[in-house]
């Protein structure tokens, strides 16, 4: 597996891949989206594939967001999303951020054991139309002695 930088366009052929996203987001909608951040984009490879993505940008001087990602059907089950979540966590420590957030649903239960097992915690929760749709904000806080 590969994990590296990548395009809005390499990013949302991962998205379209990803079954569960009722509508993923489109390239210009992503441009739109990360125009005004410092943003991060990655993807992962398997036999030169491209099997998931993970994207984020900034809140704040010492705040990251880890806004949308997910893991494409073949490639789940081989650590994808772990090896994703690593390498974004160790770019925005090596950023000088201090604090990762994410937000997730609990349609998502893979996503948050993920998060959960990873030292992300949960800060609030965002009641929507139907409890599936309930969104968990977590944060995380980066340093020496708890990132991983």
């Amino acid at each position: 597996m590969h994990i590296r930088e990548a395009s809005t366009e390499e990013a949302v052929t991962v998205l379209v891949a990803i079954t569960e996203f009722a509508r993923p987001a489109t390239e210009d909608e992503l441009k739109q989206r990360l125009r005004v951040h410092r943003a991060l984009i990655l993807v992962a490879e398997i036999d030169g594939e491209l099997a998931g993505v993970k994207i984020g940008y900034q809140l704040s001087e010492d705040c990251f967001y880890s806004w949308l990602g997910g893991v494409a059907p073949a490639g789940r089950r081989s650590g994808v999303a772990q090896a994703l979540l690593e390498a974004q966590e160790a770019w925005v420590l090596a950023q000088g951020y201090q604090t990762l957030r994410v937000k997730s649903r609990n349609r998502f239960p893979a996503m948050l054991r993920l998060l959960l097992r990873n030292g992300y915690q949960i800060e609030h929760l965002e009641k929507k139309d139907g409890i599936e749709d309930f969104r968990l904000h977590f944060v995380k806080q980066l340093n020496d002695n708890n990132s991983q």
